[in-house]
C-alpha cells in the first residue's frame, strides 16, 4: 500500500524548498486578521463564518488580533490569494488582513537515520548499589541508579569517553542541596513530545501542552521512517526524565515538568504558529527551550517576525505572573563559518544563548561563535564512541546516548534554570541572566584553534567569544539564587547614532565612535550594563565578508560579525540589524564608543567594496549599581565579590 502521507510530505516539502531557493515568496493559507473594536473570540468567529474562513486562535491574548486559515487555499503556494484577503478586507468589522508567508525553521544537531537503542538493551540487570559523595557543606546525597547515568558525562564527567573529570554542568550539589526543578514546566518547542514514554509520562504537563500543527492539545510526534522527530523527545529527556526508575538515564532537574509545544513538524513556519508557541500559557509554563533557527548555512540572516517578537517581548514582560519567562535558546551549528548574531532569536537580549563544549573542553566544529551568547553546557564529546554523545530518551520508549548539536546544550540550560526557579520563585527574566554571568565557570573550556581566548572585561568578568561567561555550573547557580536579590529597574539608552555615508574595502577598515554620557542626569540613565546593541547598516559586494568590532569606553572589544565565507549577498546587505553583545556585561556605560568595520580577504583574494549608512547604539542596564543587595562570598562566589567591589570604587 502506498503511504500517501509520506509522499505527500515529501512533495511539499520538495515544492517549498525550490520556492524558497529560487527567491520565490512562499503564502500560506493562514491569515492575520484584525478587527476594528474589541469584539472578542465571538465576534472573530462570525467574522470568520461569513467569510468562508476558519477560526483558530487569538494571537497573543487580544481580543482583536486572530488567526484565520482557509480549506480552499492551498498549504504552501507562490501568490497571494487577493480574492480571499479582499473578501476579508470588505468586512466592516476587519481592520486589516495580511496573509502569511512560509520561512525556513532548522532542527540544531539532528542526525537523521541514526535511531535509539532499546531500552531493553541498556536495562541494568544488577544496579550498583548507591554511593554516597561526601561534600564539605555535608549534604547527604546518593548517586541515581538509572542505568544510562554513567554515560551521562555532561552531569557527572569521572573521565569517561575521553573526557576531562569534573567538566561536567555539577548538578549533584544542587541536587544534594535538595534542588529537583519540583513545580517548575520547562516547555519544549520542537516536533512533539513521546509523553507515553516511561521517563518522561510522569513528568509531562498535558495542561500546557499543545500541538500548533495540528491544532490540538496532543503534541505526539508524527512517524517517520527515519525518526527525525525523535527531537523534542530527545530534548525533553535531558530536562526532566526521571530518576531511578530503571530506565534510560536522568534529566537535570528530574522532578520538574516539561511541556510539549508541537510546531516544527511542517515544511515551513510562520510568524503566527511561532507567536501562538512562544506566548502558549505563559503563567504556567516558566521556561521555553528551542532547539531550533534559521538555517545553518552560513548565509542566512533571519530573525523573529513582528508577532514573534511581541509575543517574546510580552512573555519576559507578564509571564510567570510579571516575573518574565526564560527563553532559552541554542545559538546555532552552522560552525566556523557562521556567525549567530546573524539568528534574531539568539542574538536576542530577551533570550539565553547557549554555546556547547565537548566532553574534554574543546569548542565542537559545529559550533557557532558570536558575542551575544551567554554561556555554556555541553554536547557530543570528541571520541567517536557512541556514549561520547549525549544520553536521553527517544522516540518508542527508547534510549539513544547520540543525542548531539547546540540541540542538546539547550535543554540542559533549561534544566539547571528549573533547579534555580524551584531554589528562588521569585527569580525574575533578568536575574537569571546575571546569575548565569556570575556563576558560570571558565573550568577547563578552550579554543583548540587559540583563535578565541580568555579575556577579561572592564568589570573584571572573563568570557570568550564562544563560551560567554563559560560553563554553566548548577550548583553555584542554585546557591546564589536561593539568597538572591532584586535587582534594580533596568532601563535603555540611545546612546547616539552615526549617518554619514562611508566606503570601505578588503583589508581597509573604517572607525568612527560616538561620544555618551549614557543618557545621564535622565531617567533613563545607564551606568551598569546588560547588553549592548549596535544597530548597523552596510551593505558590500561580498557580504560574508564583512566584520565588525565594538570597543567599549572600558577597552573592551567584542567581534560583533564575523566572517561568513558561504554569504555571498551582494544586494540586501544588512539594514538595521540589532548586532548585540553581552561582552561589557557590568562595566561602565559612559564615555566613547568605538565601532570598526573592515572586508577580510575572500576565498578568490578578489578585492571586495562596502559600503556604511548607519550605526545606532543602544545601552541596556541599571542606573544604580546591581549588585548592591546581594551577599558576596568571596570563597564561593568570586565573580560576584570582584564585581561588587569594583562597582563600589567606580562609585566613590
Amino acid at each position: 500500500m502506498v503511504n500517501l502521507g509520506k509522499w505527500t510530505s515529501i512533495i511539499v516539502s520538495i515544492v517549498i524548498n525550490i520556492y524558497l531557493a529560487c527567491g520565490t515568496e512562499v503564502l500560506t493559507n493562514n491569515w492575520l486578521v484584525e478587527l476594528d473594536g474589541e469584539g472578542g473570540i465571538d465576534a472573530a468567529k462570525a467574522v470568520a463564518k461569513r467569510t468562508g474562513f476558519n477560526f483558530v486562535s487569538p494571537m497573543l491574548g487580544s481580543q482583536r488580533e486572530f488567526h484565520f486559515t482557509h480549506s480552499a487555499v492551498p498549504h504552501i503556494r507562490s501568490r497571494r490569494s487577493i480574492i480571499h484577503t479582499r473578501k476579508l478586507k470588505a468586512h466592516p468589522m476587519v481592520k486589516r488582513a495580511i496573509q502569511q508567508t512560509g520561512f525556513r525553521r532548522a532542527k540544531r544537531g539532528f542526525q537523521p537515520k541514526i535511531r535509539g537503542v532499546p531500552v531493553s538493551e541498556i536495562r541494568l540487570k544488577d544496579p550498583e548499589s548507591a554511593k554516597l559523595l561526601d561534600y564539605s557543606k555535608s549534604y547527604s546525597y546518593a548517586e541515581p541508579q538509572d542505568p544510562l547515568f554513567q554515560k551521562e558525562w555532561y552531569l557527572k564527567n569521572v573521565g569517561q569517553s575521553g573526557g576531562k573529570p569534573g567538566l561536567d554542568l555539577n548538578v549533584e550539589i544542587a541536587w544534594a542541596m535538595g534542588y529537583t526543578g519540583k513545580d517548575v514546566t520547562t516547555a519544549i518547542m520542537d516536533d512533539g513530545i513521546d509523553y507515553l514514554h516511561e521517563d518522561l509520562k510522569n513528568n509531562y504537563n498535558a495542561k500546557a501542552s499543545y500541538d500548533f500543527s495540528s491544532n490540538d492539545p496532543y503534541p505526539y510526534p508524527r512517524y517517520t521512517d527515519t525518526w527525525f522527530n525523535s527531537h523534542g523527545t530527545r530534548c525533553a529527556g535531558e530536562v526532566a526524565a526521571a530518576r531511578d526508575n530503571n530506565v534510560c538515564g536522568v534529566g537535570v532537574a528530574y522532578n520538574s515538568k516539561v511541556a510539549g509545544l508541537r510546531m516544527l513538524d511542517q515544511p515551513f513556519m510562520t510568524d503566527l504558529i511561532e507567536a501562538n508557541a512562544m506566548s502558549h500559557m505563559p503563567n504556567d509554563i516558566d521556561i521555553y527551550s528551542a532547539s531550533w533557527g534559521p538555517t545553518d548555512d552560513g548565509k542566512t540572516v533571519d530573525g523573529p517576525r513582528n508577532m514573534t517578537m511581541r509575543a517574546i517581548v510580552k512573555g519576559v514582560n507578564e509571564g510567570r505572573h510579571g516575573k518574565g519567562n526564560i527563553y532559552v535558546w541554542a545559538s546555532g551549528d552552522g560552525g566556523a563559518d557562521d556567525d549567530c548574531n546573524c539568528d534574531g532569536y539568539a542574538a536576542s537580549m530577551w533570550t539565553v544563548s547557549i554555546n556547547s563544549a565537548t566532553n574534554d573542553g574543546q569548542t565542537a566544529g559545529y559550533d557557532e561563535s558570536c558575542s551575544s551568547t551567554l554561556a555554556s553546557t555541553f554536547s557530543n564529546g570528541k571520541s567517536t564512541l557512541r556514549d561520547a554523545g549525549v544520553a536521553t530518551t527517544d522516540l518508542y520508549n527508547n534510549c539513544t546516548t547520540t543525542h548531539s548539536g547546540t540541540s542538546a546544550a539547550a535543554p540542559e540550560a533549561a534544566g539547571v534554570y528549573a533547579l534555580a526557579i524551584e531554589a528562588n520563585r521569585e527569580l525574575t527574566w533578568r536575574d537569571v541572566q546575571h546569575i548565569t554571568v556570575l556563576s558560570s565557570k571558565r573550568n577547563r573550556l578552550f579554543d583548540p584553534y587559540l583563535k578565541h581566548h580568555w579575556k577579561f572585561n572592564g568589570a573584571g568578568l572573563q568570557f570568550n567569544h564562544l563560551f560567554g561567561y563559560g560553563v554553566m555550573d548548577a550548583g553555584a547557580m542554585v546557591d546564589l539564587s536561593r539568597k538572591w536579590k532584586p535587582l534594580p529597574e533596568r532601563f535603555h539608552c540611545t546612546a547616539g547614532s552615526v549617518t554619514e555615508k562611508m566606503q570601505f574595502g578588503t583589508n581597509q577598515p573604517i572607525q568612527m565612535h560616538i561620544d555618551t554620557d549614557a543618557c545621564s542626569g535622565k531617567s533613563n540613565e545607564v551606568n551598569y550594563l546588560e547588553h549592548v546593541q549596535a544597530f548597523v547598516t552596510v551593505k558590500s559586494t561580498y557580504r560574508g565578508n564583512i566584520v565588525m568590532f565594538i570597543t567599549s569606553p572600558m577597552n573592551t572589544t567584542s567581534m560583533i560579525l564575523s566572517q561568513r565565507p558561504n554569504d555571498d549577498d551582494h544586494k540586501n546587505g544588512f539594514t538595521r540589524w540589532p548586532f548585540m553583545t553581552t561582552h561589557t556585561w557590568a562595566e561602565n556605560a559612559r564615555g566613547r564608543w568605538k565601532l570598526q568595520i573592515t572586508l577580510a580577504e575572500g576565498k578568490n583574494n578578489a578585492v571586495d567594496t562596502g559600503s556604511f549608512f548607519e550605526w545606532t547604539l543602544i545601552l541596556h542596564g541599571t542606573k544604580t549599581a546591581p549588585y548592591d543587595n546581594q551577599v558576596s562570598d568571596e570563597e564561593n562566589h568570586n565573580k560576584l565579590f570582584k564585581v561588587k567591589r569594583l562597582h563600589e570604587t567606580l562609585k566613590a
